[in-house]
């Protein structure tokens, strides 16, 4: 089986400037090109899927980990998951701080009984596996905080990838997310998010939940968006139901995001399926997702058909 890898950084509202999509395509490409030779020297889809999360926890350019956006108390709050398509196993963690990566606490609950733990449950799972307190608070984030303080909360969410040094010039509402399938013809999918930015304390995001993060043997799906809207949706279950029932992943993808556009959701999701598809889909402006076929490097984030989605056929 030729591995294959698609991720992603967000969706809503289109780049401002060509120089942010280059920075985000180089970051995006980065990503890709460190993680898909794990796979191609045989590394487990599941293992490869949390390391690209991790490095993209760890750009700041993103709304996951280090770059994280601030709740209305002005706390960061992340939430992650993990799905397993093969063991048919999720995992997660709902709200959690002080950490790097919260997609490490999602696989350490690969193998617990409890699989999915909120805020308090995932403190303690943080001091179990002794991993050190972390900030993921950056200066950008705590202006965009500050200045949206100062004029009450007026917007419903923040920026979410953040464009040269300008808050003000960010696009996207959404998460990271990653799938892959391995040599081996394994699906794993993984998504981090730091939630919608000024929201109210306790709000709960898509990602750790089967609408936004979902695997079977058959094809797996990241999610990314309103998180409200993708729970709506159940997007991601949806998606990888309509391929186990027999639709090939293009037409899952196309059936269910046109149900998504008729009900005015803003969304985008990414998936891969056993057979090596890659597709992806949107209702928002821009996705921000890039691939490796394993022949070559791909991209969404200058896809401005008119359809909602689009694919690599295995």
């Amino acid at each position: 089986m030729q591995p294959k890898l698609i991720i992603h950084g967000g969706a809503g509202r289109s780049l401002k400037s060509k120089g942010g999509v280059e920075l985000v395509r180089r970051s995006l490409y980065q990503v890709l090109e460190q993680v898909y030779p794990m796979l191609m020297a045989g590394a487990a889809a599941q293992a490869a899927v949390v390391q690209g999360c991790q490095l993209l926890e760890d750009d700041p350019r993103f709304n996951a980990g280090t770059g994280s956006v601030l709740q209305c108390d002005g706390q960061i709050r992340m939430s992650a998951a993990l799905m397993d398509g093969t063991a048919q196993r999720f995992s997660g963690v709902i709200n959690v701080s002080r950490v790097q990566h919260p997609i490490q606490l999602a696989l350490a609950l690969q193998t617990s009984p409890d699989r999915v733990l909120s805020e308090v449950g995932a403190a303690e799972l943080l001091r179990e596996l002794e991993l050190p307190p972390y900030n993921p608070m950056t200066e950008i984030r705590l202006q965009e905080w500050l200045r949206e303080r100062q004029e009450n909360f007026t917007h419903e969410m923040a920026g979410v990838v953040v464009e040269q040094e300008l808050v003000e010039d960010t696009a996207g509402r959404g998460t990271i997310g990653v799938v892959a399938l391995d040599s081996e013809g394994r699906l794993a999918v993984g998504t981090s998010t730091g939630g919608k930015g000024f929201e109210r304390i306790g709000r709960v995001s898509d990602a750790a939940m089967p609408a936004g993060t979902y695997a079977l043997p058959s094809a797996a799906v990241s999610c990314t968006g309103i998180g409200e809207d993708i729970i709506n949706e159940c997007l991601a279950a949806k998606v990888v139901v309509r391929v186990v029932d027999g639709l090939s992943l293009t037409a899952a993808f196309e059936r269910s995001l046109q149900e998504a556009h008729q009900n005015q959701r803003d969304l985008g999701a990414i998936g891969l399926s056993a057979t090596g598809a890659i597709a992806w889909g949107k209702t928002s402006e821009v996705l921000l997702a890039a691939y490796h076929t394993g022949d070559r490097l791909g991209d969404t984030l200058e896809w401005q058909t008119g359809e909602l989605v689009g694919s690599v056929a295995a």
